[in-house]
């Protein structure tokens, strides 16, 4: 990212996140990459959460002040205080009931704190009968729907915890929070923002409801334009046993990938949507797919705008030169994304 930190538009607003995993720490991660000063409080001891790891692999809490202090003592309350003095925000994601038995409810912080930003973010919400019951991403998708839908036939597939935990939670917490900042500029009171990591994943399905309700959308895997029910909407494995995607969708971009795989003499681009072809006509992309290697297919599939590309590794994502182009990763001290957002960049001439 090009900007420097003093002139991103968080620069200035104070957070203090408490000491969380996943989706909270993520959204702290992009207030910071937002220009944010973010001082992350963390117990003393190693409470044993998450993934282990030393501090410099900790990718979602670098660029954090870390502050080691014990919220169940005098001594860090009042260290604690001392942050929310002239703290913008506190984010916090303890199970429903934990910030209130910390002595730390929202009504006590707002009354001492009046221009503070709560946000909140639990895992299954604050009512029902599975509000303080522990969950992680895989259960999250489960319960809303998505992951019925996700992977092949046979079974659902959990795809890592970019969705629930991060695209999810941690995106609608820090929407609700950035709204929030907004509305306080204008009254000049803070408040509280409450989610769910449960919730924001119920909040990434709408385009499937609405696809259900016009019939569009089967509850069996596989059987779906998005979820690999498609030949020209799926993955495939190549000569090599690694795998290319395609995502011809649009007439123009399947007759291209027709083209590219030599079959448009063979298939009937105008039988593209015809269940009764797609049988057939994956079994020969399949087929066809089998006879290069991946990084031959990408070379071929970069002289022709068909929606195909390659299925790269970490690894090999942060070397891919057009990634790099973009500035999507560093390289030191080891290879890990950058900040992805850029603000007024320099006009295109």
């Amino acid at each position: 990212m090009s900007n420097s930190q003093a002139n991103l538009p968080l620069s200035g607003v104070k957070i203090v996140e408490l000491h969380a995993i996943g989706p909270v720490p993520f959204a702290g991660m992009l207030a910071r990459n937002l220009g944010a000063n973010v001082y992350r409080v963390s117990p003393p001891a190693d409470t044993k959460l998450g993934v282990p790891m030393a501090n410099k692999a900790d990718l979602l809490n670098a660029g954090k002040t870390a502050v080691y202090t014990d919220l169940k003592t005098a001594a860090g309350m009042a260290e604690l205080d001392k942050l929310l003095a002239d703290a913008d925000v506190l984010l916090e994601g303890f199970r429903p009931g934990v910030l209130e038995r910390l002595g730390l409810a929202p009504d006590k912080l707002l009354a001492k704190y009046p221009r503070l930003v709560i946000g909140r973010l639990s895992g299954w919400g604050t009512k029902g009968e599975l509000a303080e019951r522990a969950g992680h991403d895989i259960n999250y998708l489960a319960l809303a729907g998505a992951l019925q839908s996700i992977g092949p036939a046979e079974a659902p597939v959990p795809p890592l915890n970019l969705v629930a935990d991060f695209g999810g939670g941690a995106m609608h917490l820090l929407v609700g929070v950035l709204s929030k900042l907004v509305q306080r500029a204008v009254s000049g009171k803070g408040g509280v923002v409450e989610t769910s990591i449960l919730a924001g994943t119920v909040g990434l399905t709408p385009i499937f409801f609405g696809m259900m309700s016009a019939g569009l959308w089967k509850m069996d895997r596989e059987t779906n334009m998005l979820d690999g029910g498609r030949p020209y909407y799926r993955v495939y494995k190549t000569k090599d046993g690694k795998f290319f995607s395609v995502g011809a969708i649009e007439a123009k971009f399947y007759v291209l990938l027709l083209d590219m795989l030599g079959l448009n003499g063979e298939l009937d681009p105008a039988k593209q949507n015809d269940p009764s072809t797609w049988a057939h006509t994956q079994k020969r992309f399949g087929e066809v797919f089998a006879t290069k290697t991946r990084d031959e297919w990408a070379v071929l599939a970069a002289k022709v705008d068909c929606c195909g590309a390659p299925v790269l590794t970490f690894e090999e994502a942060a070397r891919e030169p057009h990634n790099l182009a973009n500035s999507l990763y560093r390289a030191e001290p080891f290879p890990q994304p950058n900040p992805v957002i850029n603000f007024d960049p320099p006009a295109k001439g």
